[in-house]
């Protein structure tokens, strides 16, 4: 099996290379022969990877320790559950899942495209099959997955304990689904540029795939939030890791994207700027694996410092250059049909989104590469810190978060001041009852009161906003409001479904403006001794160590500490909390060990509870207690977040009138102005 998934690369690398060369060339000189052998290459590519991908897998569940990636990243007592997670737990594994998954892609888009727009499929086939032939290209020349030794071990080194968790399996696939989905908006971005159709029509081919990719995006940043809470015991979900600023990246962009786009597609506005965009997203998502797996920048998430790290580095700045050429060269054809009439207007809030956004990203990426230009210019590596992403950041997001309750509200073209206070009466009254009430209950942190009261600004827009549609179609229809609201969701899906995640974004501002308030504490105690917690709420959380337990399980030694917590002397329940260690079949000792986190989620508050260690082999015991309020706002407010993106994806709804269409689709209860052409 090896040897045909080793076989299958050979074949995918020399399909892939004739499906880029057949792409290009058929649609530069409008051969139908060609365009169609460029076709035919993406399925016989995801044919070739799948094969690959097939053959690792069962080389993995067979135990074939004989191949070097199945030896140092599994073992025999690994739980069958991390088994399929071993596909891309590490770096060559990972190279075949992301070249598999773009093969797939790229196959469901020729499958997938309508009519209309398979003019730029030959070069989409081009632009995937080209990308896909390097990833193979890395595998076979610097990180072959099919790799064998020279001896067969008798047992795997097992997986790392940070990466059996749930997490695991869930969180990278999301990530990696997320970055590679980009490069199929980004292939019909460069096939719009190619053929010099430039018009909306590249976009509606793209839209969904835009949604996609963002979407999983979402996914996979807040499953690896959650990942970091619960497994690396430190008591946060965000640490302003290189890796994690890595995929942020691609995300603010895409959402910078997904708001600017309606200004193109209403205005016929903003056409260098959208284009810019989707082009830059995917070179982030090249940028970020590129930090991965180069090891230039220290990260619990990256992997060892390795040859692919310089492949990447030629690949990236190869195609940013030739991306930028291209783009340059069109510029003359991007030109805007409408100009920005009033800073007061939708655009305009558009705009100002789009440029916190932007700003953020910008942030961003220069506190992450800021490590490596100062030991470039200075010799010394000066890494910035969370209080300094934090400094420039939290204002940024917040404004943003003031944004995205402004836009709604501002009407298109340009507003007029009764328009303005007839659209601001509520939310700004919401927002401000809401900062009063936090000032009379004693809360005085400038940036939690901040996201709070703008947070009830933007939910008095959003309710606003269905409130009005609702009793548009109650008047029109006489449907009765909960049935209106389902009406305007499951009619008006992009509008309504984006006003969802505007409802979640404000949930994760809430979560993250609790940590704030974070309070913790260190003790060391003896089976019956307590350790207490204040939180700023005031209550008092008492903490009894009840003692320690120790057993094998799996592929591990647990010691494991119960604790009793009681809330203002009464009892609310148990934690535990464990250190493991792992081993081998034969009992051997095979990594650091590991923490478990105890925790006791609530709506207020979070009490997590990690075990550091024992004292000379007693039951006596050193715990770290954390009090985390609003933690459960930012997994609902993702989950939020996600059912709105759902909504936003799910087929159906009323169509979007594009700029330039004849036909003006109007939601019942508005009115439509028409006006004779000039």
């Amino acid at each position: 099996m090896t040897l045909l998934g080793y076989f299958s690369l050979w074949l995918a690398l020399v399909v892939g290379l004739w499906g880029a060369i057949t792409g290009f060339v058929g649609g530069a000189q409008g051969r139908a022969d060609l365009q169609q052998s460029a076709r035919h290459a993406t399925f016989a590519l995801f044919g070739a990877l799948l094969i690959a991908v097939i053959s690792l897998e069962v080389a993995i569940f067979r135990h074939d320790f004989s191949v070097q990636y199945v030896a140092s990243r599994t073992s025999r007592n690994l739980p069958t559950f991390y088994l399929w997670s071993a596909l891309y737990s590490g770096q060559e594994g990972s190279l075949l899942f992301w070249a598999a998954v773009l093969s797939l892609f790229a196959a469901l888009t020729q499958l997938l495209t309508g009519g209309r727009y398979r003019v730029y499929l030959p070069y989409v086939a081009a632009v995937t099959s080209l990308v896909a032939s390097f990833f193979v290209s890395v595998m076979l020349f610097a990180a072959n997955p099919f790799k064998r030794l020279a001896f067969t071990p008798m047992d795997g080194q097992g997986m790392n304990p940070q990466l059996q968790n749930p997490g695991m399996v869930f969180h990278p696939p999301m990530l990696y689904l997320g970055y590679i989905s980009i490069t199929i908006p980004f292939a019909f971005a460069i096939a719009a540029l190619l053929t010099k159709k430039l018009d909306t029509e590249w976009m509606v081919a793209v839209r969904k795939w835009t949604i996609v990719s963002w979407l999983f995006l979402s996914i996979g940043l807040l499953i690896g939030m959650w990942w970091a809470y619960v497994e690396l015991g430190w008591g946060g979900y965000w640490a302003w890791d290189p890796v994690e600023n890595a995929a942020l990246l691609p995300w603010l962009v895409m959402t910078a994207y997904l708001h600017s786009v309606m200004i193109q597609e209403k205005r016929g506005m903003l056409k260098k700027w959208n284009l810019a965009l989707i082009l830059g997203a995917w070179v982030l998502s090249i940028f970020g694996t590129f930090l991965t797996r180069s090891g230039v920048i220290a990260s619990v998430h990256s992997f060892t410092e390795s040859p692919v790290g310089y492949y990447f580095l030629f690949f990236l700045v190869a195609a940013t250059a030739a991306t930028a050429v291209l783009y340059v060269t069109r510029l003359p054809l991007l030109q805007a049909e409408a100009t920005l009439e009033s800073m007061v207007s939708r655009e305009a809030s558009f705009l100002f989104n789009n440029l916190l956004l932007i700003g953020l990203a910008f942030s961003v990426l220069w506190g992450t590469l800021f490590p490596i230009i100062s030991e470039a210019v200075v010799g010394v590596k000066i890494t910035y810190g969370p209080p300094t992403f934090n400094f420039v950041n939290i204002p940024l997001g917040l404004t943003l978060l003031l944004m995205t309750g402004i836009g709604p509200l501002i009407a298109w073209r340009r507003a007029s001041t009764a328009n303005l206070r007839r659209q601001f009466a509520v939310p700004v009254t919401v927002g401000v009852f809401a900062l009063l009430i936090l000032l009379v209950g004693g809360m005085r942190d400038g940036w939690a009161l901040g996201a709070f009261s703008l947070g009830a600004f933007v939910v008095g827009t959003v309710v606003q906003e269905f409130a009005r549609g609702a009793r548009a179609r109650n008047r029109q229809y006489g449907e009765a409001l909960p049935l209106a609201v389902l009406q305007l969701l499951s009619r008006n899906r992009r509008r309504y479904g984006g006003y969802i995640v505007h409802i979640g974004i404000v949930l994760l501002f809430v979560g993250f403006a609790g940590m704030a308030f974070k309070t913790e504490t260190e003790a060391t105690l003896r089976p019956g001794e307590s350790a207490e917690l204040r939180a700023r709420d005031g209550h008092m959380y008492t903490f009894t160590h009840l003692g320690i337990s120790q057993y094998n399980a799996l592929n591990r030694q647990v010691t494991a500490a119960l604790l009793d917590v009681r809330r203002d002397g009464k009892e609310i329940g148990r934690l535990r909390t464990e250190k493991r260690q792992h081993v081998d079949a034969l009992g051997n000792r095979t990594f650091e060990p590991s923490t478990e986190v105890g925790i006791m989620s609530g709506l207020r508050v979070d009490l997590y509870v990690v075990l550091a260690g024992l004292v000379n082999g007693t039951e006596q015991a050193v715990f770290r207690f954390t009090i985390n309020p609003l933690v459960w706002w930012v997994w609902f407010g993702g989950f939020v977040l996600v059912i709105g993106g759902l909504i936003v994806l799910w087929p159906g709804g009323a169509p979007v009138a594009l700029k330039g269409s004849r036909a003006s689709h109007v939601q019942a209860g508005y009115a439509v102005k028409l006006e004779a052409e000039r």
